[in-house]
C-alpha cells in the first residue's frame, strides 16, 4: 500500500513536472497579413522579440487580411493580432463589413505607429498626382481587405475623382495588388509606406514614386470623412521611405496589436513590458518599427476596450488611464 501511495505521488510530480514543461513549449500565434504586408514584417519582428526578450514562444499566423483573422482572434484561436484602430473599432461595434457581428472578446494591448499608406506610381512615370490618375489603371475591389476602399475613395476624391473615373483592376488585398503592378496590369497600386512588397516593386519595375495629397484642411476633413481615425502626415525622402522622391504628405492613421479575453493577463503584460523596453531590437528587425512610441502605447480608443494585462502595465508605468 505504501509503495502505490509512493508511486502515486511520484506519477502526480511527474505528470505535472510534464505539464509545465508543455505549457513552457506551447507557442502563442500572432495573426497577420501575408508576407510582404506591413503586418507581416510587423508581427514578424514583435514575434523575435517576445521570443527572445519576453519568455513568449510567438510564431507569426499568415492570413490575407485583418478581416479575416480578426474574428480568430476574437475566438481565442490565435493570441494575438496585427491591425489598425479603424478596422478594430468596427469589428467591436459589429459596424461597417462586420456589420451585425459584435466581436466583443477582442482587447487593444498597444499602439503599434503611424501607418503611412499611399498610391505608388512608377518613377518614369508621367503621373505626377492623385489627379493625373484619372483614366489609369488602379488596383481596386480587395474583397478579403475590407478597410481598404474607403481610403481609395478618400484619396481619389482629394483630387475631385471617384472610382467611376479610373480603370479598375480587382484584387483581393494589396499584396495582389503589388503583384498586379508589378506584372504590368496595373498603373498604380496602394499600400503602406515601409512595406517589403513596396521595396520589391521599386526593385522589380527600377523605380516608384509615392503619389502625395495637399496637406490642407479641406483634404483633412475629406479623408476623415470616409476613414475617422485618418490624418495628414509629412513625410522626406529616406533609406526606409521608398517611393518618396520629394517632401509630400500622407494619409495616416494607427497600427495596433490586440488580443482577447482568451489570451492570458501574464501573456499580455509580458509581451506589452518587452515592447516597452525593446524599441530599438524591433525597429532594428524591421525599420518601420522605429516610429514605434513606447510613451504613446496606451491612449483612449473609444469603445475598444483594453486588455487587463495591458492595463496592469500600463499602471505601473503611470500610463493609466489613457488619454486622447
Amino acid at each position: 500500500m505504501k509503495f502505490y501511495s509512493g508511486f502515486k505521488a511520484a506519477a502526480l510530480v511527474v505528470g505535472s513536472l510534464l505539464a509545465v514543461s508543455a505549457a513552457h513549449a506551447q507557442s502563442i500565434g500572432i495573426a497577420t497579413s501575408n508576407p510582404g504586408s506591413l503586418y507581416h514584417s510587423t508581427g514578424s519582428a514583435i514575434a523575435k522579440m517576445a521570443s527572445e526578450k519576453a519568455g513568449i514562444s510567438a510564431t507569426v499566423q499568415p492570413f490575407a487580411s485583418a478581416t479575416i483573422y480578426l474574428p480568430a482572434v476574437n475566438a481565442g484561436e490565435y493570441g494575438f493580432g496585427i491591425t489598425n484602430v479603424e478596422e478594430l473599432r468596427l469589428a467591436v461595434t459589429g459596424t461597417g463589413h462586420f456589420k451585425g457581428r459584435v466581436h466583443d472578446n477582442l482587447r487593444a494591448a498597444s499602439i503599434l505607429y503611424p501607418l503611412r499608406v499611399a498610391w505608388f506610381v512608377r518613377a518614369d512615370s508621367d503621373i505626377k498626382t492623385i489627379a493625373d490618375l484619372k483614366g489609369k489603371r488602379l488596383t481596386t475591389g480587395f474583397t478579403s481587405q475590407k478597410t481598404i476602399p474607403p481610403m481609395l475613395v478618400a484619396e481619389l476624391e482629394t483630387a475631385g475623382l471617384t472610382l467611376d473615373d479610373v480603370k479598375k483592376v480587382r484584387v483581393p488585398n494589396v499584396v495582389a495588388a503589388a503583384n498586379a503592378f508589378i506584372a504590368g496590369k496595373a498603373d498604380a497600386f496602394f499600400f503602406a509606406l515601409g512595406a517589403a512588397k513596396v521595396r520589391e516593386a521599386n526593385a522589380s519595375v527600377g523605380g516608384i514614386r509615392a503619389l502625395g495629397i495637399a496637406n490642407t484642411p479641406a483634404n483633412a476633413a475629406i479623408l476623415k470623412k470616409h476613414f475617422p481615425p485618418s490624418y495628414l502626415r509629412n513625410e522626406k525622402p529616406s533609406k526606409r521611405n521608398i517611393g518618396v522622391l520629394d517632401p509630400i504628405s500622407v494619409m495616416t492613421y494607427d497600427g495596433a496589436i490586440v488580443a482577447s479575453t482568451g489570451t492570458s493577463e501574464d501573456a499580455v503584460y509580458k509581451m506589452v513590458k518587452s515592447m516597452h523596453a525593446n524599441k530599438k531590437m524591433m525597429g532594428k528587425t524591421f525599420g518601420v518599427l522605429n516610429l514605434f512610441n513606447p510613451k504613446r502605447m496606451a491612449t483612449d480608443l473609444g469603445p475598444i476596450k483594453w486588455h487587463d494585462g495591458a492595463i496592469k502595465f500600463y499602471k505601473e508605468q503611470g500610463m493609466w488611464p489613457p488619454k486622447g
